[in-house]
Parts: C-alpha cells; structure tokens; sequence
C-alpha cells in the first residue's frame, strides 16, 4: 500500500516532467487555472480577512472568558474553519478549471495519450459530461469540507485530524475528477470507473494528495493544473491496463 502511495505521487511528478518535453501542449491549460484560480482567491481572501469577525460572532458566549482562553477558542475556530475552506477549494478550483478550459485540456490529455502510444480512446467526453461531472465534484466537496469542520472540533487533535482527512478525501476527489476524460473516452461506466479507482486506492490517493497539496502552493495551483491532467492520464492508463486480462 505503502509504495502505491508512493507510485501516486511519483505519477504526478511525471506530470510536471512533461513540462520540460511539451512545455507548449501543458501551456494550454495555464490560462483557464489562472482565471479560476482568480476567481477562488476572489472568494478565499475576503474569508481569511473576515475570519476575526466570524468567529467573534459565532462565539458570544465567549466574550467575557478571561485571556489566553477566548483567543484560544477563537483562534482555533478559525484554523478549523480555514481547512474546511481549503479542503473545499481544490474541489472548485479544478471544477472551475476544467469547465472553462474544457477544450484546452482535451488537447492536453489527447497529446499525452498518444505520447504514451498504444491505441487512443475516441470516446466521447463532451463539455455537458464535464459539467455535470464538476457540479458532483463541488458538492462532494462541501461534503467533505462539512466533516472537516465537525472533525475540527474534536478537542485536542481536530485540528490534526481535520487537515489530514481533509487533504485525504478532498484528494481522492480531485483525483476521480481528473481521470475523468480519460475514462469516459474508453467507454467506462460509472461502476467500472469507481472499480478501477478502489483497485488503485493507494496509488489514487497518492496521487490526489500530491495535487492537493500542491493547490495550497501559493500560485501552485496555475502551474500544477496542467502537470494534473496530464499526470491523471498517465494514472488512468494505469489503472486501466493492470486491469486487463492477461490476453488482452
């Protein structure tokens, strides 16, 4: 399990290894990561200043507890609410990016599966599918940023706890998105498509919490959307073909 883990993450590393030998194919993708990476920010900054008055006002009770106790409180209700809000803004950044650069990325992950060579998947991965797909994506994500945020409460080691499963679920999520195009091009069913991702959890996970925890880069999201994609069709292909019958 270990070194799947490990394979994961090393996938993703080929990823951004592409960026040296077809610099202008993952170039593509920069421009829809920049706008919705934009877009988040637009949303996740005006959060980090409010976060004093959130807390304060959901924490009345603890206006007249003496110091360092109230600061304690609020101090951590706030980390707590930050880690929901991030594990949740790598859901809707790659949603946001692979809606709006849809065609980008489909030229993206085509050029990478036929440099992996072999026969090239021709199914069909329209636009609608892609949306559909990000809403489910988004509302997994308030899912999981809803139980990061009770996990947060758990005295002591919530905090832990929340950021590890955070990363982990939102990861995993991120990871299922971006496998997407190439499973619908083979013709997979949602079944088999979840059957293929449980006989690679470790190497799935590995994968999603490498990109998730490169989003939380400051600008690391813009340039590791692109390595992403292509690194999901290298883990797609995987997948896919340790899954094969041996005559196949």
């Amino acid at each position: 399990m270990i070194r799947e883990f490990f394979a994961g993450i090393r996938i993703l590393g080929r990823g951004f290894g592409l960026w040296r030998t077809h610099p202008k194919l993952l170039a593509l993708g920069l421009i829809p990561a920049i706008i919705a990476f934009l877009l988040l920010a637009g949303a996740l900054i005006p959060l980090g200043f409010a976060l004093g008055s959130i807390t304060d006002w959901v924490t009345p009770f603890a206006d007249n507890w003496v110091s360092p106790w109230q600061e304690l409180l609020r101090f951590s209700l706030g980390a707590v609410i930050l880690v929901a809000a991030l594990a949740l803004s790598g859901a809707v950044f790659t949603a946001l990016t692979l809606t709006i650069g849809d065609p980008f990325y489909q030229r993206i992950w085509r050029g990478i599966e036929r440099s992996l060579g072999g026969p090239e998947p021709t199914g069909d991965t329209g636009l609608l599918t892609t949306i559909g797909e990000g809403i489910r994506l988004v509302v997994l994500g308030i899912l999981v940023a809803l139980l990061t945020l009770v996990i947060g409460f758990i005295p002591v080691v919530g905090g832990v706890l929340a950021s590890v499963i955070g990363v982990i679920l939102s990861g995993r999520l991120v990871a299922r998105e971006l496998t997407g195009r190439a499973f619908d091009a083979r013709g997979l069913t949602a079944h088999s498509r979840s059957a293929l991702l449980r006989s690679g959890r470790a190497r799935v996970i590995g994968f999603g919490v490498a990109t998730q925890l490169c989003f939380l880069i400051p600008l690391g999201a813009i340039i590791t959307m692109p390595a992403a994609v292509a690194g999901s069709t290298i883990l797609a292909r995987s997948l896919t073909e340790r899954a094969a019958p041996p005559h196949a």
